[in-house]
C-alpha cells in the first residue's frame, strides 16, 4: 500500500480544490483501490483559502455576516477562528470580483472587507488575523476597509471622498483619530503576488484590466494611488501591489506583515508533515504558466516536496510551459480531452482520468 498525498489548487473557473482533489482520489481509487490516499486542498491566499483550512482542520469556528461588497450590493461573508487565537478572513468572500454583479474598476472598494476585520478584531479569543487577499474585484488600495475601521479619508474640503481607486484623486488628509485597533498579535497579508503598488508593474497597470478597466482607466486609477501612497508616508514594496494594493493599506493603517500565502496556509494545514510520510505528491493548477513557481500552489508544493526529497505529478488545466524536469508525471486537461472548451465542458470528467492515468503509470520508488 502507498501513500498518496493530493494537494491541488482550484481550477479557476471550473472546480474547487476539494473538486479537484476528491475526482483526483476518485480516478486513482479506480486503478489503485488499497491505497492510502490524504486529500489537502490547497490555496494561496486567494478563493478557496477558508475552504482548504476547515476541511484540513478539525479546530474550525465558522462566522457569517453580512457587508457591502466591492459593487454596492450586500454579500454574506465568512470568517474562522482556530482554537490557537487565529482568525482568517477572505478578501474573495467579502469584496471579490467574483460576488459582483459587473465590473466596477473605478468605484469598485474594499469595505466589506473592513466590516469582516471590524467584527473579528472585537472577537475575544481572536489574537491575531491572517487576511487572504487573492481574488480582489477593486483597485482602491485598501481605503474602503481603512474606511470601515475608523479612519476618514478626507477631500480638501473636509468631506469624505467617494469609495473606490478613482476617488483617491480628491484625497487630501487621512483622518486616523478614531480608527479601530487590529489584535495584540498583529495582522497578516497572505499574498500570492510581488508587484508593487505603483508603476508598470503594479497594482493599475497589471490587475487593473482584470477587474474591467480601460487604459483611461488604469490611469485614473494609478494616479489615485500614488495620491494615496503620498499622504500615507508609507514606502511600497514587493508584495503592495496585492488585491489592488489593500496590502498596502492594511501595512499603512494597521501595521500588516506580508507573508506567502502558499507557505502560510500550508503552514496552518500541515501540508508539509504530510508530504514528508507520501511516497507520491499530486499537485495541480488551472494554469501553469511562469508564475506557478513564484509564490503559487505549484511552487510550494513542488519545493516543499524536493526538500523533502518525494515526488510530485502535477495535473493543470492547461499550461504555458512545461513541466518541470524534475516531474514524477505531468496530465493537461486539454490535451486530454482535445480543447480548452471540453476541458472546461466536464472538468470532473477528465480530473477523474487524470487519477486514473497516474495511477495506472505510476511505480513507487524502490
Amino acid at each position: 500500500m502507498s501513500r498518496i498525498v493530493i494537494a491541488p489548487d482550484s481550477f479557476k473557473g471550473s472546480a474547487t480544490n476539494s473538486d479537484v482533489a476528491q475526482w483526483l482520489a476518485e480516478g486513482w481509487l479506480e486503478v489503485r483501490p488499497n491505497d492510502q490516499l490524504i486529500l489537502i486542498p490547497m490555496a494561496d491566499g486567494g478563493e478557496g483559502t477558508l475552504e482548504a483550512i476547515a476541511a484540513a482542520r478539525d479546530d474550525v469556528e465558522k462566522s457569517t455576516l453580512s457587508v457591502i461588497g466591492a459593487d454596492g450590493r450586500t454579500n454574506r461573508a465568512h470568517w474562522l477562528l482556530l482554537d490557537e487565537g487565529s482568525a482568517i478572513v477572505e478578501l474573495a468572500s467579502a469584496s471579490g470580483i467574483t460576488m459582483m454583479e459587473k465590473l466596477e474598476p473605478l468605484t469598485a472598494h474594499t469595505y466589506g472587507l473592513g466590516q469582516v476585520l471590524n467584527e473579528v478584531r472585537r472577537h475575544p479569543d481572536v489574537e491575531r488575523i491572517y487576511v487572504a487577499l487573492g481574488g480582489s474585484g477593486s483597485t482602491d488600495g485598501g481605503s474602503g476597509a481603512l474606511r470601515a475601521l475608523g479612519f476618514s479619508f478626507l477631500d480638501s474640503m473636509g468631506d469624505e471622498i467617494a469609495l473606490g481607486g478613482a476617488g483617491l484623486n480628491d484625497l487630501a488628509e487621512i483622518d486616523s483619530s478614531n480608527f479601530l485597533h487590529p489584535p495584540k498579535g498583529g495582522v497578516i497579508c497572505l499574498v500570492d503576488v510581488s508587484n508593487p503598488m505603483l508603476g508598470e508593474m503594479g497594482a493599475a497597470a497589471v490587475f487593473g484590466p482584470q477587474k474591467g478597466a480601460t487604459e483611461a482607466d488604469i490611469a485614473v486609477l494609478e494616479s489615485g494611488l500614488r495620491k494615496f501612497s503620498q499622504i500615507c508616508k508609507v514606502t511600497d514594496s514587493a508584495g503592495s501591489g496585492s488585491a489592488g494594493g489593500t496590502s498596502y493599506g492594511l501595512r499603512a493603517g494597521w501595521g500588516a506583515k506580508y507573508v506567502s500565502g502558499s507557505a502560510a496556509v500550508g503552514k496552518i494545514v500541515g501540508v508539509a508533515e504530510a508530504i514528508a510520510e507520501a511516497d507520491l505528491v499530486i499537485t495541480g493548477e488551472g494554469r501553469l504558466d511562469s508564475q506557478s513557481w513564484s509564490g503559487k500552489v505549484v511552487g510550494y508544493i513542488r519545493q516543499v516536496a524536493t526538500s523533502l526529497d518525494r515526488p510530485v505529478a502535477y495535473c493543470v488545466g492547461s499550461k504555458a510551459i512545461d513541466f518541470p524536469e524534475d516531474a514524477e508525471m505531468g496530465i493537461t486537461l486539454v490535451d486530454l480531452a482535445g480543447s480548452g472548451e471540453a476541458a472546461m465542458d466536464d472538468t470532473k470528467r477528465w480530473v477523474v482520468e487524470s487519477g486514473k492515468r497516474f495511477a495506472t503509470v505510476w511505480m513507487p520508488r524502490g
